[in-house]
């Protein structure tokens, strides 16, 4: 469960959904890789401001859900993860280097998506309009889409 992280200047609660393809999508998750991808997660989080909330893992591809600080932005999260699981599974399960030929663990994309704690923006939109007397909208990003 997530929590409120205090920090000297700040406290957040920062959620991200990320998920993270094998390399070529092969089917290199066994029972040891599986095993060996929570306990390396579990040291990550130990030495870096990285919380893995929750760990699923599918026949290709594994989601994390993680909560982190301001600080860390999806991409440094994306990125300590990616580099350090890959190169320690490789270290600790030789035989899936031997599937993976290219010399990578990862695809270079991922997904990453931001999770509310306690609602959708629907419901925060009604929480900060309930807040006081009167509710003055003053700005609502309007999505876009661009072609070129």
């Amino acid at each position: 469960m997530s929590r409120y992280i205090h920090k000297r200047h700040n406290v957040s609660v920062i959620l991200y959904h990320l998920v993270c393809p094998a390399k070529y999508r092969k089917l290199v998750f066994s029972d040891d890789v599986e095993v060996k991808l929570r306990d390396i997660c579990l040291e990550i989080a130990k030495r870096h401001e990285i919380e893995f909330i929750e760990i699923g893992v599918e026949e290709d591809h594994v989601h994390f859900l993680i909560q982190s600080v301001p600080s860390y932005d999806p991409t440094k999260i994306a990125r300590i993860v990616k580099s350090i699981t890959a190169r320690e599974i490789f270290k600790g399960c030789p035989e899936v280097k031997k599937k993976l030929w290219g010399g990578e663990f990862w695809t270079k994309g991922y997904f990453v998506n931001t999770v509310g704690q306690h609602g959708n923006e629907h419901v925060i939109q009604q929480y900060v309009q309930n807040q006081g007397k009167e509710y003055k909208k003053l700005h609502r990003q309007e999505i876009q889409l661009e072609l070129f």
